[in-house]
């Protein structure tokens, strides 16, 4: 076993981790957060997604270790606790999830575009979103989401 620290939505932790763990099963198991979904285990799906050093990365197939010293951001730290992103906003309010499976995942990818591009074009928006899978919708109200949050992050 080998020590692993990271921080976590803002969070310092230290936990104990085998030379194959995943940053997904370090999230869900040991820290108990579960937005990341465990979907495909293969990095195809995007249901794992989450911030590494503000990059969008898939959990599942990022090992743990490589993770050492960074800091991850996962749906439940970008925003303080009682607070709503615009994104989570948008996404309700033009609904942008279905089921809500690939949602965080969405959302993450989303705000990685966003981040660097705030006036994303909706080709932008599908590209960005392309790694994300949604087996609920025609992914036009997830796009119509990640517009309307960029307006509204425009100010």
């Amino acid at each position: 076993m080998h020590t692993l620290e990271l921080t976590v939505n803002g969070q310092r932790h230290k936990v104990e981790v085998g030379l194959k763990t995943t940053l997904l099963e370090v999230l869900r198991d040991k820290l108990h957060i579960t937005s990341p979904k465990v979907g495909c285990n293969t990095g195809d799906c995007g249901t794992c997604s989450v911030l590494l050093d503000g990059v969008l990365v898939r959990s599942c197939i990022t090992n743990a270790l490589s993770v050492q010293g960074k800091s991850v951001t996962t749906l439940e730290g970008i925003t303080e606790p009682g607070d709503i992103h615009p994104l989570q906003k948008a996404f309700h309010e033009h609904y942008g999830s279905q089921c809500g499976f690939c949602t965080p995942g969405m959302i993450l990818a989303s705000k990685a575009l966003l981040d660097v591009n705030p006036s994303p074009t909706r080709d932008e928006v599908k590209e960005a979103l392309s790694g994300n899978l949604c087996r609920c919708t025609g992914y036009v109200k997830i796009i119509d989401s990640v517009l309307a949050a960029a307006d509204e992050m425009k100010g």
